[in-house]
Order: C-alpha cells, then sequence, then structure tokens
C-alpha cells in the first residue's frame, strides 16, 4: 500500500500457484474437524476473488471508511475462527533453532540444521542465492532430511562455488517464515591430483517415485584420445541403467575439468538411451583436458573420466611459435575491456617476444589489431570501444622467426555498463509490488569519483580503477585522468584523445622506471567535479614477478605408453597459470610437450609416448608474466608398465547378502561380488556377523580371520532359534572395502524344505554379439535327495519382460553356452536347481550383461609347427600388472600338467599338447585375470583330432610336392630321357638317382641334370637292354622335406593278375584260382614254347600247360597284323601312325612321302606303334603317305592321303566327293578324340610299403574327362589315392603305402565328345620276407 499527497493506490496480488499450494500442504493434515474445512472453503472462495490485478484511485474519506469496514470485518473474521476450530491448535511456522553460518575448507561437508514447529505440518523448502535446491536431481551434492520439526541440508564435497547464502523457507496454511545462513568455503592451497581415467559409483538408494532401485553401468567406455588442432574428435559410452522404466531418462551430463559442458558451435552431445556420445566439432588447445561423463539417476549416479589430449596444428613456417590458448574477457566496461590468454607450449626456435592482441566486431569479419608494439605480459586493456557494440578477440605470439597462427576467438562481449547488463535470478516473488517515483534532478554537478587504485602495473601500461560518484544525477558522466611525475605539482591531462565513460582507464607510453601518481574527475554538462584522493607514487614497471622454477621432476612408469611425472611446486608465485611438461628420448635434444594446456597439479600422467623408450622430462611454470626457467631433468626412465598399473585402488562392496543354507548350529551365506573390483582382481572376503534382539543389532564381531575365495561361506558355531545379521567385506591387493548392507535378520534353524537350495557364484565368461557362456556353483543345500539337473532362466533387462527358459530338459553340467543373442542388447540370468522333489529356489539374478563382443578379442587359435607340435594359443592385449592366463578343460582349471604344458610369454599363452589322443576332447578355455572378462574357448572334437594329427604327420615328414611325376621319353638312336619336374623346393633341394633300390652315379650310362631354376629333373641312357628292367626312382632331400617318384620298366616275365582265391561251386566244391598273365611288349619267335602253370598243397598238386608255337597256335606271325594308318594331332603336330598286333625283330618298316626325313619330320617304332611325325605341317606337307611293312615271307602297304583329294587308306575302292568330306571329318574327329597317349606300364611290380607314383599323358580336343579305375569300380581322391588331372594332359595316382590289397587291374579311362580310350595296367604288390621263403 502507497500512499501520497494526492491520491491513494491499491494493488491486490495474489498467485494462484501460491493458493494451490496450500491447499495441497490442507490435504496432509491428517486430524481435520469440520469447521477447520469449512474455514478452509471460505479461505479459498477469498483468495479466488483477489486473482485480479486493480487499481483505484480513491479519496482520502473513502479511504478512512473503507479502512474501518475492514477492520470491522476482520474481527467478525477472528470470531467466526475461534468458534469453528475451538481448539485453536493451527498456528504459523515457527523456527526454534534456526541454521548457523558455517566456514570450512574446500573438499569438506557443510551440514545446515534447524527446528520449525507450526500446525498444519509446514512445507521445508531449501533455497541457494533465492534458487531453490532440488536434491534429487543432485544427489551427489546435496542431501535434504526432515525429521520430527528437525531439518538439515548437507552439502558434499564444497568447492568455492557452493559459497552463497542459503535460505530454508517455512509454509503452511497459516503464513511462512524463512531463516538465512551464509556457508563461505575457503580454497586450499595444494592442487587436488587429477586422474586421467577412473570409474565413480555412489550408493544407490531406493526410488519411491518408481518403486524400484536404479543400477548404473558405463561400459564401452572411450579411452584417452589424441586429436589434433582442426580434427573432430568424438567420445562415447554405452550406459545401461537398470530396471528400464518407461517415460523415465537418466540426467546425462559431461564435464571438462570438472565443468560442465553445455551445446555450443564447438560441443555436441547425443544421447540416445543407449549411448552418450559427445563430439567436439572443431579441435582447439582449449578442449584438452579430463573429460567425464556422469549419469544421474533418482537412485545415485556414476560417471567415467579420461584425459583427451590435443597436439598443435602444424606451423605454416618452421621456428615459429604455435598460437596462444584460452583468450578472455573481464571487466568489461562502455569503452574498456581486459583480455587475458595463456602462453603456448611450445615457443618455437627462440623465445617470444610478445604478442598482437586483434578485435572483430560482431557482424564483422574485418580483424583490426589492438597494439602496435608487441606485449609480453598475458594480460592486456584494450580501450576505444563503442558502447553498445559486441566484439571477439584473438592473439598472436611473435617471435624472431615470424608470427603464429591466430588463437580461437573469444566468446562475444558487449561494451556496456556493468550496471545496465542483465540481472541475475531474483528472489521469490513476496506477493507484493511498490511503486516510488523520484523527480529528476537536472543541473547537479557530480560528485568526485572515490577508491581510486592501480590494479596492474607493467612496463607498457597502467590501469587504474575507480568508483563512480555517488551524486551524479540521471545524466551520464565522463571522466578526465590525471598524471602527475613524482616529486613535481604538475598535474596533466592523461585521456587528451577522448573522454572516458567506465570508471577503468589504462595509461599507455609512461616512462618506465618513472614513478607517477595519478587522480581522476568527473563532469557532466553541469560542471566539473573536484578531483579525487591521488593515488600513491606508483614506478612503472612489471609488478608481477615471472614465476620460480619448479621442484625437480620424478618419472615413474606407468603402463606400456604412459609415465607418470610429479615435481616440486613453484615456491613464491603469484598468479600461477600453470605448468607444462617437456619429455625427450634420452641422447636426443629434441622436446616436445606432453601437454598442450597447462596443469595446475604437482603431478601428471604423461600418455601417448613408444613403448620400450627411454625417455627424459622437465617442468616449467607459468603465469602472466612469462615462463619459468625449466626444472631439474628427471632420470631417464623407460617406457614400461610399471607394478600396480594402473594403481589398484579399494574395491567397491559386496551386494546381496542372503542366505543359503540353514543348520542348527550352522547358516551358509552368499552374496555378489562387487560391482567395482578397483583394477585388480578380488582376493577374498571377510563376513561379519551380529546377534538380533527384539529388532536390535548388537556388536559386530569377525567370523573368519583368513579371507575365503569364494563368494560364499558357512558359519559354523551359531546358536539355535537366535537371529544374526551378516556382512561382507572384499578385499584386493589395495585394501579391504567398506562393509556390504547387513543382511535380513536370519533365525539360525534347521531347514526341513525338500527342494534343492538356490545355485550361486553366477558369472559369466566369453561375451560376443550372439553368445555367452554361463557358470555357476550347485546349492549348497540339495534338499531330500541329491540334485540331478539345472534350469537356466532368461529375460531382458527391460522392465515388462517375462522369465524365459533357455532349454527344455534339465543339464547335469555347471556351466551353458547361451545362443541366440542380439547384438547390443542387455540380458539377466538365473539358474534353478532340480531334484527328485521337484525345483528349488531360483538363484541370484547376474546382469545386466551386455552381448557386445568387445573390440580387440581374440580367440584361442589352433597351431601345428614345423616340427609338429598341436597348441592352442591365446593372445590379450589388455593385460595389467598381476594378470595370469587360467587354462580350463570343460571349465574346471586344469591341475594335471601331464596332457598339457603350458608356456606363457607376455600377452601371449600356448597350450601345448604332450601326446594328443582321444582323452583329450573336450572344452579348453582360457581367462585372463585382472581384466573385464577376457576369455575365450576352444571345443575340441574327434573329427578335430584327426585333422590336427594328419597335418602334425605332415608337418613332420613333410613331402616334396611334384608338379609332374616321373615320365619316360624316346629319343632319336633309341635315346632314352626319365624326367620329372618339382613343383615347390629350395636351392638346398639334392636329388638321389635310384634304379633297383641303387644309387646310380653320373657316367657313361647315365648322364643327370637338375635344372633349379624350372625344377626339371632329367636323366638320359643311350639304350634300354634287358638288364635295365627294374624301377627307376628320383630321391629328393630339401632339408627336412622328402619327395620321391618312380616308373617301373618290366619286360618279360609271367605275373599274377588275380591273385590265388577260392570259390565254393554249387555242387559244394572248393575251387581254388589264379590269373597268370604272360607279356612281352615285343613278342618274337624265341619267345615260342610250351608254358606250363603248376598248383600244389599238402594234399596233392596240378598243372596246365599252354603251346606257345606254330604248331600249337593258329595265330599267325605277319607282318599284315598291323592296322591302317590314322592321324592324330598334337600340340606340336600331326601324327600318323599303325598299331601292330605281332611284332618281330627282323620286321622292316619304310615310309615313302614327298617330304624329306628331317628334325621336322621324324618316325620310329614305340611298343606295337608305327609312327611318323610331322611338326608344325604347312601345305607342302599336303600329299598321300606310304608305309612298308615286311617280316622276312610277306609284305603289306599301308596308304594315308593328307592331299582332301585322294583314295581312303585302301587301295581297292575311290571316294566320291561325300566320302572325302566323311573321311575328311573322321579323320578331324579321331586327331581330336580323348586317347591316353602314353606314360603307363602294362605291368608294375612294386614292394610293399613304398609309394606308387603313375602320370599318364592324355590327348583331346575339348579337353577329356579323366577317370580311374580299380577291378571296374571307380576311385575317388581320398586319404589313400591322391588323383590328380593338371593342365589337360597329365593325370596322375598316387598312393603312399602299398599294401597288398592294392594289387590288381587299374584302368585311366579318357573321354570326350569324340570318343573314350581307357588305359590299363596292372599292379602286383610283393613282400619281400615272403618271396625269400620261397626262394
Amino acid at each position: 500500500l502507497v500512499v501520497d499527497s494526492s491520491q491513494k493506490i491499491q494493488f491486490y496480488i495474489f498467485i494462484h500457484e501460491f493458493a494451490r499450494g496450500l491447499v495441497e500442504v490442507q490435504e496432509e493434515v491428517k486430524e481435520e474437524g469440520v469447521g477447520h474445512v469449512a474455514m478452509r472453503n471460505l479461505f479459498s472462495l477469498e483468495t479466488s476473488s483477489m486473482e485480479t490485478i486493480t487499481v483505484e484511485k480513491k479519496s482520502r474519506k473513502r479511504h478512512i471508511r473503507e479502512s474501518a469496514d475492514r477492520l470491522e470485518l476482520s474481527k467478525k473474521r477472528a470470531e467466526f475462527r475461534k468458534k469453528q476450530n475451538s481448539d485453536n491448535l493451527t498456528h504459523p511456522p515457527e523456527f526454534i533453532v534456526r541454521p548457523r553460518g558455517q566456514t570450512v575448507w574446500e573438499g569438506k561437508t557443510v551440514k545446515l540444521h534447524c527446528t520449525v514447529s507450526g500446525w498444519p505440518k509446514p512445507r521445508i523448502a531449501w533455497y541457494k542465492n533465492n534458487v531453490v535446491i532440488d536434491e534429487k536431481a543432485h544427489p551427489d551434492k546435496y542431501t535434504a532430511e526432515s525429521n520430527y520439526n528437525m531439518h538439515s541440508l548437507e552439502i558434499k564435497s564444497c568447492d568455492f562455488l557452493d559459497t552463497a547464502q542459503y535460505r530454508v523457507s517455512a509454509l503452511n496454511i497459516k503464513g511462512e517464515s524463512s531463516s538465512v545462513a551464509t556457508v563461505v568455503i575457503k580454497s586450499i592451497c595444494v592442487n587436488p591430483k587429477p586422474r586421467e581415467s577412473s570409474l565413480k559409483s555412489a550408493s544407490y538408494g531406493f526410488c519411491s517415485e518408481h518403486g524400484v532401485t536404479f543400477e548404473t553401468a558405463i561400459i564401452d567406455s572411450f579411452e584417452v584420445a589424441f586429436g589434433r588442432e582442426g580434427e573432430t574428435l568424438s567420445l562415447g559410452c554405452t550406459v545401461i541403467v537398470y530396471p528400464t522404466v518407461k517415460r523415465y531418462q537418466p540426467d546425462v551430463l559431461w564435464y571438462r575439468d570438472g565443468k560442465a559442458l553445455s551445446e555450443s558451435k564447438w560441443v555436441h552431445t547425443h544421447w540416445s538411451g543407449e549411448k552418450a556420445t559427445l563430439t567436439l566439432v572443431h579441435l582447439n588447445k582449449e578442449d584438452e583436458g579430463l573429460y567425464t561423463l556422469r549419469v544421474n539417476t533418482k537412485s545415485g549416479f556414476q560417471s567415467y573420466s579420461a584425459y583427451v589430449f590435443v597436439r598443435d596444428e602444424e606451423v605454416e613456417l618452421e621456428g615459429v611459435p604455435v598460437a596462444p590458448l584460452d583468450v578472455r574477457c573481464h571487466d568489461a566496461n562502455k569503452d574498456y575491456v581486459v583480455v587475458t590468454w595463456k602462453q603456448p607450449a611450445v615457443e618455437g626456435s627462440s623465445s617470444i617476444l610478445g604478442y598482437f592482441i586483434d578485435r572483430c566486431e560482431v557482424g564483422h569479419h574485418h580483424w583490426a589489431q589492438c597494439n602496435d608494439t608487441p606485449v609480453k605480459y598475458a594480460r592486456f586493456p584494450v580501450t576505444g570501444l563503442i558502447e553498445g557494440r559486441s566484439y571477439t578477440f584473438r592473439v598472436r605470439a611473435i617471435n624472431r622467426a615470424g608470427v603464429s597462427r591466430p588463437s580461437r576467438a573469444s566468446d562475444p562481449v558487449t561494451a556496456i555498463d556493468p550496471h545496465d547488463r542483465a540481472p541475475g535470478p531474483s528472489a521469490p516473488f513476496t506477493g507484493m509490488i511498490k511503486f516510488t517515483e523520484e523527480d529528476a534532478t537536472v543541473g547537479v554537478v557530480p560528485g568526485e569519483p572515490t577508491d581510486l587504485v592501480v590494479t596492474e602495473a607493467t612496463k607498457n601500461y597502467v590501469v587504474l580503477a575507480w568508483s563512480p560518484p555517488a551524486q551524479r544525477g540521471h545524466e551520464g558522466v565522463v571522466y578526465l585522468v590525471e598524471k602527475c611525475v613524482a616529486g613535481s605539482e604538475c598535474w596533466q591531462r592523461a585521456n587528451t584523445g577522448m573522454p572516458v565513460k567506465s570508471p577503468r582507464f589504462a595509461l599507455f607510453d609512461l616512462a618506465e622506471g618513472k614513478s607517477y601518481s595519478f587522480r581522476v574527475r568527473c563532469c557532466n554538462s553541469a560542471g566539473m567535479s573536484e578531483a579525487s584522493s591521488a593515488t600513491g607514487d606508483i614506478t612503472v614497471g612489471d609488478m608481477l614477478d615471472l614465476p620460480a622454477a619448479p621442484g625437480p621432476a620424478v618419472a615413474t612408469r606407468n603402463t606400456d605408453t604412459s609415465v607418470v611425472v610429479s615435481w616440486g611446486a613453484s615456491k613464491d608465485v603469484k598468479h600461477l597459470v600453470g605448468y607444462y611438461i617437456n619429455y625427450t628420448v634420452a641422447g636426443s635434444d629434441v622436446w616436445t610437450p606432453a601437454n598442450n594446456k597447462p596443469v595446475k597439479g604437482t603431478r601428471f600422467v604423461c600418455h601417448g609416448l613408444n613403448t620400450g623408450e627411454s625417455c627424459v622430462f622437465r617442468v616449467k611454470a607459468v603465469n602472466a608474466a612469462g615462463y619459468s626457467h625449466s626444472s631439474l631433468e628427471s632420470e631417464a626412465v623407460v617406457v614400461k608398465a610399471g607394478i600396480g598399473n594402473p594403481p589398484p585402488a579399494i574395491p567397491g562392496v559386496p551386494s546381496g547378502v542372503h542366505l543359503m543354507e540353514a543348520a542348527r548350529d550352522y547358516m551358509v551365506l552368499a552374496w555378489r561380488e562387487p560391482v567395482v573390483t578397483g583394477g585388480a582382481d578380488i582376493r577374498g572376503y571377510f563376513v561379519d556377523y551380529r546377534t538380533v534382539k527384539g529388532g536390535v543389532g548388537g556388536q559386530w564381531h569377525e567370523l573368519n580371520p583368513k579371507a575365503v575365495t569364494c563368494t560364499s561361506y558357512k558359519a559354523e558355531n551359531l546358536k539355535e532359534n537366535l537371529f544374526y545379521q551378516f556382512q561382507v567385506r572384499a578385499i584386493n591387493m589395495a585394501g579391504v572395502s567398506e562393509a556390504s548392507l547387513p543382511s535380513a535378520a536370519l533365525e539360525c534353524k534347521e531347514w526341513t524344505i525338500a527342494k534343492p537350495g538356490a545355485p550361486h557364484d553366477l558369472h559369466v565368461l566369453e561375451v560376443r554379439d550372439s553368445s555367452l557362456v554361463l557358470l555357476w556353483e550347485p546349492p549348497t543345500f540339495d534338499g531330500r535327495t541329491p540334485v540331478n539337473g539345472f534350469y537356466v532362466d532368461i529375460k531382458q533387462a527391460v522392465a515388462g519382460e517375462d522369465w524365459k527358459g533357455v532349454h527344455e530338459k534339465a543339464t547335469k553340467l555347471k556351466y551353458m553356452k547361451v545362443n541366440g543373442l542380439i547384438a547390443g542388447r542387455s540380458y539377466v540370468f538365473r539358474v534353478r536347481a532340480q531334484n527328485l522333489a521337484g525345483v528349488g529356489k531360483t538363484s541370484a539374478v547376474l546382469g545386466p550383461v551386455l552381448a557386445l563382443t568387445m573390440p580387440g578379442t581374440h580367440e584361442i587359435i589352433l597351431d601345428v609347427d614345423d616340427d609338429g607340435v598341436i597348441s592352442m594359443i591365446f593372445e590379450c592385449s589388455e593385460m595389467a600388472e598381476g594378470s595370469e592366463f587360467i587354462w580350463s578343460k570343460n571349465y574346471k582349471t586344469l591341475t594335471d600338467t601331464s596332457r598339457l604344458t603350458i608356456v606363457t610369454e607376455g600377452g601371449k599363452s600356448r597350450a601345448i599338447f604332450n601326446a594328443p589322443s582321444l582323452e583329450d576332447l573336450g572344452i579348453f578355455s582360457c581367462e585372463v585375470t585382472n581384466t573385464v572378462g577376457v576369455s575365450a574357448s576352444y571345443t575340441l572334437t574327434e573329427a578335430g583330432l584327426k585333422r590336427l594329427l594328419d597335418i602334425s604327420h605332415e608337418h613332420k615328414f613333410p613331402i616334396i610336392p611334384f608338379k609332374t611325376q616321373m615320365a619316360m621319353e624316346l629319343l632319336e638312336k633309341g635315346r632314352v630321357r626319365f624326367w620329372t619336374q618339382v613343383e615347390k623346393f629350395t636351392t638346398g633341394c639334392h636329388v638321389d638317382y635310384v634304379f633297383n633300390d641303387a644309387i646310380v652315379e653320373n657316367g657313361e650310362k647315365y648322364q643327370m641334370n637338375f635344372d633349379k631354376n624350372s625344377g626339371i629333373i632329367e636323366m638320359f641312357m643311350d639304350s634300354l637292354a634287358v638288364t635295365d628292367e627294374g624301377t627307376f626312382t628320383f630321391n629328393l632331400v630339401d632339408g627336412k622335406a622328402k619327395g620321391s617318384t618312380s616308373l617301373v620298366l618290366i619286360g618279360e616275365g609271367p605275373h599274377f593278375v588275380d591273385y590265388l582265391g577260392f570259390q565254393v561251386t554249387p555242387e559244394c566244391n572248393v575251387l581254388l584260382k589264379a590269373t597268370v598273365r604272360f607279356y612281352n611288349s615285343k613278342l618274337s619267335k624265341k619267345d615260342a614254347g610250351v608254358y606250363e602253370v603248376k598248383l600244389k598243397d599238402a594234399r596233392g598238386k596240378d598243372k596246365s600247360m599252354f603251346n606257345l608255337t606254330e604248331a600249337g597256335t593258329a595265330t599267325p606271325l605277319l607282318s599284315n597284323s598291323s592296322t591302317e594308318i590314322s592321324v592324330k594331332s598334337t600340340e606340336h603336330g600331326i601324327v600318323l601312325y599303325s598299331l601292330i598286333t605281332y611284332h618281330m625283330e627282323d620286321l622292316q618298316v619304310g615310309w615313302e612321302a614327298k617330304i624329306a626325313h628331317s628334325d621336322r619330320v621324324q618316325c620310329g617304332v614305340t611298343g606295337e606303334q608305327l609312327w611318323l611325325k610331322v611338326n608344325e605341317p604347312t601345305e607342302k606337307d599336303k600329299g598321300k603317305y606310304t608305309i612298308n611293312i615286311c617280316d622276312g615271307k610277306d609284305g603289306v602297304k599301308r596308304f594315308c592321303d593328307l592331299s582332301g583329294q585322294g583314295e581312303e587308306p585302301t587301295h581297292t575302292h575311290t571316294h566320291t566327293h561325300t566320302h572325302r568330306e566323311m573321311y575328311r571329318n573322321k579323320l578331324i574327329e579321331e586327331g581330336d578324340r580323348a586317347r591316353v597317349v602314353g606314360g603307363l606300364p602294362d605291368v608294375v611290380t612294386i614292394q610293399e610299403g613304398k609309394s606308387l607314383n603313375l602320370t599318364g599323358n592324355v590327348w583331346g580336343d575339348p579337353a577329356p574327362e579323366v577317370t580311374w579305375m580299380k577291378n571296374d569300380r571307380e576311385l575317388v581322391s581320398d586319404e589313400r589315392y591322391a588323383l590328380k588331372f593338371e593342365h589337360g594332359k597329365f593325370a596322375s595316382i598316387t598312393i603312399a603305402a602299398v599294401t597288398t590289397t592294392d594289387s590288381g587291374k587299374y584302368a585311366l579311362l579318357v573321354k570326350n565328345k569324340y570318343g573314350t580310350e581307357a588305359g590299363e595296367f596292372t599292379v602286383s604288390v610283393y613282400i619281400p620276407e615272403e618271396e625269400k621263403k620261397k626262394e
């Protein structure tokens, strides 16, 4: 209510939200009378009519009358309330104990207490600088409690920003009351040690709003990252919040060096519901620092941190400094702003001489240089700004080599009076607005400025600051600055060029070393004020000294790519900006910066080093005045993982302590291992207990002096029917954790249930995108009958999902591989045991587990070395200090070393099979301790073992591969060539030429050659004789590898085609039979005679005779047994040939043709073939060809016309044109028909155990299909028979070690569209011992 002499103005304002809040408070009152309810409704009606704002002009008389009416009405209301609420219990809030102000050190915890009375029960709210505090949104920072009218606010981990006025407000239907307390946080000089990578967690609390306890896990987290200026860098983590509640999302926040990041043109954040991503669009050195992802839920929070390093962009000119960083604007006024920056880490080839400051008006692209002379000081006052305009600034460094690139531009700043800027948050609205009016004061001469001080003084400039005068009217004022040389009384104007509008001014062009005093006047249109009080004598020079050199640097091994460097803080340093760390490889003079943004601590982890290098470190301090001298260099340290890498921390607390089994005097407990292991394996657990009587727990006592290694424990010597509580602590190499939450009160009495207890110790291994392996331990309580199986249940970690069985039939194993998972989704698991009585309790839920193959995951690899040793290899790239490889078979740790030998070197472990056999079949797995679930497995099956043994045999006894098996070629004048070609060999390959198991040497009879360029091995003989019948072999030795190829030449002599066997006739007689073949490729008259076969045993003998004489056979031994001349094509030309059935030594053969015998035209006899070869035929070779064959008694001529005009190969008929065409086509078909050209013997006699290699040369166009037959059955390539067909010409068969079962009739069958042909031969395998016995 504001009243003046002329009128009266009334304002009634009542906020609807305020009334609604009162109604909500009333609903909390449990005991209300009928009269109180009526009064509440009346009050609500009154307030609803007061929601409008009325402005009325009233006379004084009317105002007095209405005041009397209101006074009368208030009395009636008071009487009405007294009648309706006779007990008069309601009263407004009143502070019995008010909160007290506190002053504490940074990092401590502050707790404010108060006690409030009032009825109905007041609602309490806490404010910081008049802004309400939401403790649920910041559970890590604030905790508010209210119990029995006693209220408290706890502020955790206080820092400087927590310095404020804290107000507590109490409100009910009767009114509102508040109390204020001031909290001051004092900074500690010692800077906290930064941690490059940490995983912090907070205890989880129950969220009553959603009825669950949220658990948060940050996985797939980003590591220490490196980037270069101008690049784009993204950091990301996968966040799992379990359970999932619809329409609820956690708060995901990003921090850099402890300061929250917000969306800007440089920083983009994204939260997809599972993946949190931070993108730094254009990297600058300002972006270097410790980045933290913090996930806040209504049950607690979880955070993860890692360091990001930003390297300088390549300089355009060698030797110039790199760009400065962190340009900021301070103390902005109407025409003045102070620009500050940080010096770069690299000065270039010479020291930095100074800096240039550029400015650019927002909305323009022109940069104007603010200073003509470089300033050495990293702080510069910029004057001459235009009021109301916004500017950005940048800085460039200069040395003798040139000017650096400009820094990143500062944030925009507006040249405006600080009092005209937008005010901060105001106090809560009190429900009343007051209006005051002041007449403008015109013609008031301003008062003198006050509080004149020198804020900065360097050898380049002096900065003055003062307070505006209290009396200046509403008209703006300007300031006049005057200076005076010490010792004189002569004052001179310092700002003659332009007036000063801001209570700040920088004076340049002062003489260095001289002393000055200063004073200020202000003026407006009414006149000029008196001068302010003069400052004392100020000597022009740097007021801020360079920092002292830091203490000696000490380097400590950390990881394979990082080193921890610590040093002593610089002494007596003012306004320290931070420290730069440089390093060099021992023996080198090239120093490299480890950080491009100053750090304020005295410990830093230098990342990105090369493993195995020896490095030296040094440190220098920096403030606005410049750099200090470098510290003493550290001793050289090798970049290698040190002990405790990273330094382990105390593990988190175990959880879920529950009862597994109970008897009269003992109980079996189980619990879940901590989520956070502290970077080291959990070595064991300690269990504490206490008795509980009447709901009150006693004193805690230790159960096990020695830590137990599993997550279960049998607590013995307990008393029956007593109640106990238990808590568990975990231990690792860093120490013992805090105690877990106590279990429920458990009664010690014997269980009588029939079903089994719950399985325990659930854990997973080998987590991949679509599968994982779940392991568990059986329940300690079996029930009435033993456990005979287990069931595994699974569900996705999403609210509303139902449990599903992984399998229908119970498994007796204590592990199971779960397949069919979806990559990127999280799952939870549980296990149930069963016995004859049924299925028992479910285990504790395991999870959530993210189905995702971690980067760098390796699998177990099977290896067979050159010596044939079979082994399994597993590698781990995430080895930590103390990590070990644990090998298991069927998920039981291997303790028997008789089957496997384990060899571990660095990050690789090899499990070597000592004697592989069927005993080694099973699942082999390997797990690496002190890692995040690094594991893999391999299932060795019988088929896999057989394959490995075959490969091992090949490696133990390697075989030299042949491109072509041994073949024989007849040359001119009866000369013979044996040859083969090796496919793969070394220069050390050696060949032994063997004939009938005897090595032959190079001499008159044999000439050998091994062309190591082409791999062709040759042996030449001038002629073949009867004594040359046998096996020719090339034995090759190439280091450890061996190879052999043979060719069997057999002439006369009988041999078995079918060995002796028996057959039962229909008359029940046993018929013994065998098939013997007599063969000679050149049957002559000397072979005439009577041949006899004898068969005998102990009971008798029999014989059979064959008369091979002219009298005994009607077969004519005449030359006319030859066939007609045939023609075939070869790769060199054409061949005309005739086959003769009976061959005589005195058989005479002659060819008649119009072409002369030369190297291009050759003829000869090979076995039963009489041939004429024409290489590279031409048109001149057309004509008639005749062969004359004479055996001494008779002769015959065969004809062939190649002119296309002659007769067919008989001399009795003349062809028509159609006949000639048919004949020509027949010749073409005959030439292209599939044939076995040669290379195969008729009979092969070979010793058992030796290898048989035979190669047949085939021909045909198109290339024929090749099939090998044995006893009229088709052979297939397998482990017994190696069948090959190469280049469309060479078909080979290899039998590694022949046995008697390999004897029989073989055939090489070739086929194409023009015909089919088979090359047959017989293989006879003999055993030397039996042959000797027969002899």
